[in-house]
């Protein structure tokens, strides 16, 4: 079943100029879906359009069946969709259980359940239970993109939006990201991964599209594209 449609999606930052033109997609249930393909090719345009941050020019996007094409971001992410963009997306004077804390903002009012998401959080991310009174300016690159995923699933959002995870990353912490997004999905939130790192995005999603020039070229599930890596991560870099 999709969680998620992009129906003939055409949208851009200024009139006249689409980014993506005629984009369509399904994200189904329990899985994570992998979009890969060149820079500038409107991977990132795709999620901040699904997030409300841009408005399609055309076309459809449904979430659990119901248009949220105009919706704001506020009102996507009270539908259980969160969003975690390229980079360390956190408050860089708060702590760490600071930053957590605003990730469940919407829940406050109860007490018990915050204290349970934020146990949740550490379990999932011991390193952050550590340095949970630490500011966020004294993480590493690493801690903070895990301080980034943690804010946005403390919540156990249904559908996660996930933007260059390892971004910036040595290998090993990159590794230990990716294993996260896998655990969060064997634990219920479905993903919609965009990445530049071919080989993990492969590996993690059960289905695939490739964009290219803001259309999507090519889609099929994992065992489709995973004895491809060579050719995938040359027309990657090259736009081919």
């Amino acid at each position: 079943m999709a969680l998620l449609e992009v129906d003939r999606v055409a949208v851009g930052y200024v009139p006249g100029i689409d980014i993506l033109r005629g984009v369509s997609l399904r994200v189904e249930t329990g899985h994570i879906t992998g979009i890969i393909g060149p820079n500038g090719a409107g991977k990132s345009t795709l999620l901040k359009t699904i997030f409300g941050f841009l408005h399609p020019r055309e076309g459809r996007i449904l979430h659990a069946g119901e248009e949220i094409q105009a919706a704001a971001p506020h009102a996507i992410k009270r539908r259980g969709i969160s969003y975690v963009p390229q980079g360390a997306n956190v408050f860089p004077q708060l702590t760490v259980q600071e930053n957590l804390l605003l990730g469940a903002w919407v829940e406050r009012r109860d007490r018990a359940r915050v204290a349970r998401m934020l146990e949740r959080a550490y379990a999932t991310f011991p390193r952050l239970r550590d340095k949970r009174r630490h500011r966020a300016t004294s993480l590493s690159g690493g801690e903070a993109k895990m301080l980034s995923l943690a804010k946005e699933l403390v919540t156990a959002p249904s559908l996660l939006l996930v933007d260059e995870p390892s971004a910036g990353l040595a290998p090993r912490i990159a590794s230990e990201v990716y294993a996260r997004l896998v655990e969060a999905c064997a634990a219920g939130v479905t993903i919609l991964l965009v990445d530049q790192n071919i080989t993990k995005a492969v590996e993690v999603s059960r289905y695939l599209y490739v964009i290219e020039g803001g259309q999507v070229r090519r889609e099929g599930p994992q065992a489709d594209f995973a004895d491809h890596l060579r050719e995938l991560i040359r027309d990657s870099l090259l736009g081919a």
